[in-house]
């Protein structure tokens, strides 16, 4: 049976600051540049989720679109949207990861791929922070 991709696109407005509180700000600075200085600066992001598998012959689906649905809003909008990402997602706190695009990505595909139904797959995620840049993963070690 053929492999189909199924891409969904979702929206958020979120805040974000790349600094590391063990570093000093001229550090900061030199690292991040202005994306270092307080409070941080609003993106409006669209992340974009491919996933894979054979249709299901009774439905001609790889996943029920409402369960995925279901999933990109509780592990992506409500998560994000409308919050500073440093200060609402534990893994993105000061000291832990830095919220860059990279790695929303990877922590998007990580919560996504644990909670997908048997025979579906992730294939890829894409946050995009403007028209001019984005990050994404493939799964790719």
């Amino acid at each position: 049976m053929a492999v189909v991709y199924l891409t969904r696109t979702v929206r958020f407005r979120a805040m974000h600051r790349y600094f590391r509180p063990e570093w000093s700000a001229e550090q900061n600075e030199r690292a991040f540049g202005s994306c270092a200085r307080e409070p941080g600066h609003e993106h409006d992001y669209s992340c974009v989720v491919t996933v894979r598998g054979h249709p299901e012959p009774d439905t001609g689906m790889i996943v029920d679109l409402h369960l995925l649905d279901r999933l990109l809003r509780e592990e992506v909008t409500e998560r994000f949207d409308g919050r500073h990402i440093n200060t609402a997602v534990a893994d993105f706190a000061f000291g832990r990861t830095i919220p860059t695009g990279e790695m929303l990505c990877l922590h998007i595909w990580n919560r996504l791929a644990a909670r997908l139904p048997d025979g579906c797959t992730m294939h890829a995620v894409r946050v995009q922070e403007s028209p001019e840049l984005w990050a994404e993963y493939r799964g790719e070690e």
